[in-house]
């Protein structure tokens, strides 16, 4: 298990100090325990040299300090995919926000990761069904395209 220090935080950006040699992958989630059952969530954006990262929390860092001890869990944010995720709600790290069970042969895919070749990608023009009839029937939206509420 790999573990840091945290040495700055300002806002959402943190500084973590790891043993030089094992720094964590850009991308990889860190872990940060606030109290016994609240953690933070960071996620490496860049190495700054000699054992240190920074990192972009993705909650609240209210309580946050310096000192505090961050665990690299190894792997990228990751989130579950496949017909036994549809009809669920998740939040980014891939829990159920209303409170089911994970399917078990849900496979997880990271949160970045790269697009898909041009060769698998649809050229034609096809309307997203949102499942809300007044949606669907005065405002459609393009599969694949940039939806823009005010513009």
């Amino acid at each position: 298990m790999n573990t840091g220090k945290i040495t700055q935080i300002i806002g959402t950006v943190v500084d973590i100090e790891f043993k030089e040699g094992n720094v964590p992958e850009i991308n990889n989630a860190l872990e940060v325990r606030k109290n016994k059952n609240e953690k933070v969530v960071l996620e490496v954006a860049r190495h700054l040299g000699y054992g240190q990262v920074r990192a972009i929390a993705l909650a609240s860092t209210d309580g946050l300090k310096r000192d505090m001890e961050v665990v690299d869990t190894g792997v990228a944010i990751s989130v579950p995919v496949g017909p036994g995720v549809l009809g669920k709600l998740f939040n980014v790290f891939g829990e159920t926000l209303d409170g089911s069970e994970v399917p078990g042969e849900a496979k997880r895919w990271p949160i970045h990761r790269a697009a898909p070749p041009l060769t698998e990608q649809s050229t034609k023009t096809e309307i997203f069904e949102t499942g809300i009839k007044v949606i669907d029937l005065l405002a459609p939206f393009i599969r694949g395209g940039k939806v823009g509420l005010f513009g």
